[in-house]
């Protein structure tokens, strides 16, 4: 069909070439065209400035209430969940070591084992058969690692504790084989299973790592939220004050000082919380973890004490120069001491630095008789060397008990700093998500009453 004048058929609107209808750009340009005249007004830009200072002020309120919720669940976990899991795993650790000890201790007696070394044994290997499974339960499908060691550690405990029976049953009668099956048993803890123990227990404290850092990271877009909110509002108090000469506006007023009270809640509550679980992890873990491991280094020196005398010369060193056990409790002396030094370093106070140096004279003395002790065991009178080694009175065995005790009361000590500093950086962040939330929203209606008192002056 052609047009009535030109002759020319009218263009259709094909489907690269969408028809605008005229009422919908009628709508948009009508819409704009208000906008820009409200602009023009006073009035008009009251309006457009309360609605941005409302946001700003709800904007600031919901990014420090999702920012610091997510530092306080850091920090929940640190508290809840990865503190106890690191120190679960130690104990794993001590348990295990304190077993293969124990072990050593009562085959050394001979064929009846005092009562309280087997009862400890057997509280020991239950004590980590528990942590065990607490650990699995614990354990997520994130964490493969620390999965791995778990079944590691659940496969092989009772291979080992079946050892131990078989070595018991042979010392009972008589068998030197007894003997075999002991060293079997050691070397399947010393080589298998006590380092399975310290790569759960490094994850573990991996993880706590982790979540303090986590809940120290700074919250710079809450900060920023607030500084730039705060700064609008002042700028709108200005303005308001040069246009009409009136000191205040109740509504702005309210509403900076509630941008005000969060901003300095934020910056004061994240201070302490940060500082406090900056202290938990210098003060506190740091001291925890060389003192586990000092204490796991004195449980192996005792066991490769015991197993001097039970070995008897059998298992040399790869040169075959030296005693093995002997060796490696030289080693694991040597590494004792020097953890015992930082312990005492990292110490605060008394309370901290007392054990530990207990622990350091402990460890004198005990090395000191373990010298008198082989010194009788090379003159060949192994009777008066076993007394001197596991004896009730002025023996290694006096001395290790002496320094397990004192390392068992440092931890306690440095377990309660790190408790008290960590809830302190818990508790300073609880409440100020829903705080931030609850004056962002008063803040936010405070600009809205306050920018309403304004307009009602061009009624």
């Amino acid at each position: 069909m052609t047009h009535p004048q030109s002759g020319t058929a009218p263009r259709e609107p094909g489907p690269d070439r969408p028809a605008v209808p005229a009422q919908r750009r009628g709508v948009r340009s009508e819409a704009a065209e208000r906008l820009r005249t409200a602009a023009t007004t006073e009035p008009g830009r009251l309006r457009i400035y309360g609605a941005v200072l409302a946001l700003l002020v709800l904007v600031f309120g919901a990014v420090t209430a999702l920012e610091i919720a997510a530092r306080a669940s850091s920090a929940d976990d640190v508290v809840t969940r990865s503190q106890p899991l690191s120190a679960d795993a130690a104990d794993l650790y001590r348990s295990l070591a304190d077993a293969d000890t124990m072990a050593a201790s009562g085959f050394l007696a001979g064929a009846q084992e005092p009562p309280e070394v087997l009862a400890r044994y057997d509280a020991d290997i239950q004590e980590a058969s528990r942590l065990l499974v607490d650990a699995a339960a614990a354990s997520t499908e994130s964490s493969t690692a620390t999965h791995e060691e778990i079944t590691t550690l659940s496969r092989l405990l009772p291979v080992y504790t079946g050892l131990i029976e078989r070595a018991r049953a042979n010392n009972r009668q008589g068998l030197p084989l007894g003997g075999a099956y002991l060293r079997y048993a050691n070397q399947k803890m010393s080589d298998e299973l006590l380092p399975a123990a310290e790569r759960l227990y490094a994850a573990e404290t991996g993880r706590l790592a982790t979540d303090s850092a986590d809940a120290r990271r700074l919250p710079f877009l809450s900060l920023g939220a607030g500084a730039v909110a705060l700064a609008a509002l002042v700028w709108m108090q200005r303005r308001t004050y040069r246009r009409t000469h009136r000191v205040f506006n109740h509504g702005l007023l309210a509403a900076t000082a509630a941008a005000t009270v969060v901003l300095l809640w934020l910056a004061v509550g994240h201070t302490v919380a940060r500082t406090e679980l900056r202290g938990a992890m210098v003060h506190g873990q740091q001291s925890l973890d060389v003192l586990n491991k000092a204490r796991i280094n004195s449980l192996k020196a005792r066991a490769n004490e015991n197993l001097t005398l039970v070995a008897r010369g059998a298992v040399l060193t790869p040169d075959g120069t030296r005693d093995q056990y002997e060796t490696d409790y030289g080693t694991g002396m040597e590494a004792l001491r020097a953890q015992l030094g930082s312990a005492r370093g990292l110490a605060d106070d008394a309370r901290g630095r007392g054990p530990v140096q207990e622990a350091i004279d402990g460890v004198s003395t005990w090395q000191e008789r373990h010298r008198k002790a082989r010194a009788t065991d090379d003159r060949g009178d192994y009777d008066s060397a076993l007394r001197q080694v596991i004896g009730p009175e002025d023996s290694t065995g006096e001395s290790f008990e002496q320094v397990d005790d004192a390392l068992e009361r440092a931890v306690a000590q440095e377990q309660d700093e790190f408790d008290t500093a960590a809830e302190g950086g818990r508790g300073a962040l609880g409440g100020l998500p829903a705080g931030a939330a609850v004056l962002a929203v008063l803040g936010a209606a405070a600009v809205i009453a306050g920018v309403n008192r304004r307009l009602s002056e061009y009624r």
